[in-house]
């Protein structure tokens, strides 16, 4: 099955696999981006077309999300990880304590910095079950002092998936990495909506921040300008040199979502590549086995396992030399992970699942 450019099927879990059209666009634009004579990769941030470039990225990114006019969008430095420490550390304030939902690897880590800075208590953990499912969260107790809560919407490792978004009281903060974009999402559900970009918007380098003005303003005065969100705001994500290439990359993929249908669009194809999938999974009469539980099984990254460890060395092994690469499983969940972003394509999908059949039929 031939891709464009010899293209492989990439399911690796990031950075993502980027829509054909957007690397085009992007490699049309790269030595003389819109006739200035230079790359985005060269031009000054304070020109004119740079301004262009972030602002429309916002813009577009404000259309396809629904964001409102009481939130700020930022574009950051330094990963989804480097918010992990900058929350706690500007909305945990003494006497306050930040509540947790863990449901796989990413929100223990978010909790492991949230630590360091304050006062935490855990409303739930799937560790018992590995973290294969997602709780009710409005059925969760929060603490009285709460000053937000935390969670993952989508756990790339194991696989696990909310499919709503939460109606709290308390400050709803979500680490939404992994399935940003692929879903309509009600922005005005959250304080704070965080996503390293190279899962579903573009290549590494930038996050994503999309922050509510009351939020925003109560944090403390006096933290270093690079991890103070108003400092951020009030420079328009420009206090210091930004990651120009990532954001326009971002920019550009943005443009194509808003073409192709908007997040509602984007749903119902990522909806339509996870059922092949899972079909293969639940028809392989227990020869594959899905991690997470059926109703939070992520349409993002697809984890499964084999009856045993050389069976799967041989399967991930096949796969590669059939152009299907990146599926090993990380090593807390073991077997495979198919992570297919938004602009994976359908044609990786049925591939892998015929490829599953095939090998089932084969060693079943």
């Amino acid at each position: 099955m031939s891709q464009p450019y010899d293209r492989i099927f990439n399911f690796s879990a990031g950075p993502c696999t980027l829509p054909v059209e957007v690397l085009e666009e992007a490699k049309e634009d790269l030595l003389n981006y819109k006739g200035t004579g230079m790359s985005v990769m060269e031009m000054s941030h304070r020109s004119k077309a740079y301004e262009g470039i972030i602002a429309a990225a916002e813009a577009d990114l404000r259309t396809l999300m629904g964001v409102p006019d009481n939130y700020k969008v930022l574009f950051l430095q330094g990963g989804a990880s480097t918010q992990f420490a900058t929350i706690p550390m500007s909305y945990l304030p003494a006497g306050k304590t930040a509540d947790f939902v863990l449901t796989g690897t990413w929100g223990k880590k978010a909790l492991e910095s949230a630590k360091i800075y304050g006062q935490t208590n855990v409303v739930f953990d799937a560790k018992a079950d590995n973290y294969n499912q997602v709780p009710n969260l409005e059925s969760l107790s929060y603490s009285s002092d709460a000053a937000f809560m935390h969670f993952t919407s989508n756990e790339t490792i194991q696989g696990v998936e909310f499919k709503s978004d939460p109606s709290l009281s308390v400050p709803v903060i979500c680490d939404m990495s992994s399935d940003i974009l692929s879903r309509p999402v009600d922005v005005s559900k959250y304080a704070l909506i965080y996503a390293g970009a190279q899962k579903n918007m573009g290549p590494a380098g930038v996050a994503v921040v999309i922050i509510r003005d009351d939020l925003l303003a109560s944090g403390p005065d006096g933290l270093a300008p690079m991890f103070d969100y108003k400092v951020q705001a009030e420079n328009g994500s420009m206090y210091n040199t930004p990651p120009c290439w990532s954001i326009y990359m971002c920019g550009l993929v943005y443009k194509h979502v808003l073409k192709h249908g908007g997040l509602a669009g984007a749903q119902a194809r990522n909806q339509a590549k996870a059922d092949v999938l899972y079909s293969a999974i639940d028809g392989s009469n227990g020869f594959f086995k899905g991690h997470a539980h059926t109703d939070c099984r992520s349409i993002m990254n697809v984890t499964f396992t084999l009856p045993d460890e050389d069976l799967t060395k041989t399967f991930i092994k096949e796969t590669e030399v059939a152009g299907l690469d990146g599926l090993k499983g990380h090593r807390s969940v073991g077997g495979c992970r198919a992570s297919i972003y938004n602009a994976f394509p359908q044609e990786g999908c049925e591939a892998l699942a015929a490829a599953m059949k095939e090998f089932a039929a084969k060693h079943g």
